[in-house]
């Protein structure tokens, strides 16, 4: 890559891995396999277009097998960050990685902090537990709706969850409540993301809406979308990409709740004139399917986002370059409702690239960052290896 590209498109399949990491035995994760054990349990998951690209030589795939004539390249990236979530991981895409793991609380918040948070919303509150949240709002949805005490919980990731019924508290006023979270999460609480997550419905039918937020910590250090940016490069974030950098280094974003709409806009953005990165995080995987456990969603959001690949690739320009990565895994059966630390597939075509090229196992993320910088010329990031001479 000599010229620098005008236009990258990266799609992050969110909560999609392809095998345990070397560490997953640390987080309770040895054997977990998103892909390889969502195929086997739905009893073959059939994905032609990433196939094509080379999807079924990285990981075990019933019903996607192995090619010798990948039209892209492939391989696999270890995440060398401590953590397993989707702030951790794409950070690490963007060449930053964490030393040290951000802060989680399987025991709930301390007493003091919900105090100071109670005080500064002028509410008391319910829950203060590790929780799914589907679960929480059945279990105590209808004295939240009785009392107007938002709910705050938090899973085995670093996040703060604040849920409210959309006609108890409204989404905007549930926004500014976890904005007044996240002001107080620093030093010590810091932690990744505070969530907004508004539901709907009655006592024994509660659905939580596509009107998810996340408050996110802003990144450590500079990423790859800063870089870009102070280069002249427009940043185009797609689903919740915007939040998990708390905005910085972004020129525009469409803050998207669903696959559907993640995807129709990215389409409508690969017809713009757009000069730099277009960065696509489809959630569905993750925040639908993986963490419910639910084999059968995770393979029909696959095979929907599939499908798309194919359009994508036809709408492309003759001298765009698509990559697909992930963020983590959340082996839909594994025990247990949480992520789980595994490699991520690593995907890239262009139709000035090489073809069937195997970039085997890289050591971490930001090998991605780290190529995608080297492609558009605007100098190399702190951490990760570049591989563009390969292309």
């Amino acid at each position: 890559m000599v010229t620098p590209l005008a236009r990258v498109i990266l799609v992050v399949l969110d909560g999609v891995g392809v095998g345990d990491a070397p560490d997953a035995a640390a987080y309770g994760d040895a054997g977990a396999s998103s892909l390889e054990h969502c195929a086997t349990a739905v009893g073959g998951l059939v994905l032609p277009e990433m196939g094509r690209l080379g999807l079924g030589n990285i990981t075990p795939i019933h019903g996607t097998p192995p090619t010798s004539r990948a039209e892209g390249i492939f391989g696999r990236m270890i995440e060398r960050s401590a953590g397993k979530d989707s702030t951790t991981g794409h950070w690490e895409i963007t060449g930053v990685i964490l030393t040290r793991p951000l802060p989680t609380y399987p025991q709930g918040f301390p007493a003091d902090l919900v105090e100071r948070f109670e005080q500064a919303i002028g509410r008391r509150v319910l829950g203060n537990v590790a929780a799914s949240g589907t679960a929480i709002i059945q279990e105590l949805g209808e004295e939240h709706m009785r009392t107007g005490c938002p709910i705050i919980y938090t899973s085995a990731d670093s996040v703060f969850q604040v849920a409210a019924h959309e006609e108890i508290i409204p989404v905007e006023e549930l926004y500014q409540i976890c904005q007044i979270a996240r002001n107080l999460l620093t030093g010590e609480h810091a932690v990744g993301r505070v969530i907004a997550r508004p539901f709907t419905g009655k006592p024994g039918n509660f659905r939580r809406t596509s009107r998810r937020r996340d408050f996110s910590l802003a990144p450590p250090a500079p990423t790859l979308l800063d870089k870009l940016r102070a280069h002249g490069y427009d940043v185009i974030a797609i689903g919740k990409i915007e939040d998990l950098f708390a905005g910085r280094g972004i020129t525009q974003s469409e803050h998207t709740g669903t696959n559907d709409e993640g995807m129709a806009a990215a389409l409508r953005w690969i017809q713009h004139d757009f000069r730099g990165l277009l960065f696509v995080n489809l959630v569905e995987c993750d925040q639908l399917w993986g963490h419910r456990r639910d084999p059968y969603g995770y393979a029909r959001a696959l095979q929907a986002i599939d499908r798309w690949i194919g359009t994508v690739r036809q709408q492309m320009r003759p001298d765009d370059v698509l990559f697909i990565t992930g963020d983590h895994g959340v082996d839909p059966t594994a025990p247990g409702s949480d992520h789980t630390r595994e490699c991520v597939p690593l995907l890239g075509y262009g139709k000035h690239l090489c073809a069937n090229i195997n970039l085997g196992t890289r050591s971490t993320f930001a090998d991605l960052g780290a190529t995608i910088a080297e492609a558009f010329h605007v100098g190399p990031l702190d951490t990760g290896n570049s591989f563009a001479a390969l292309l």
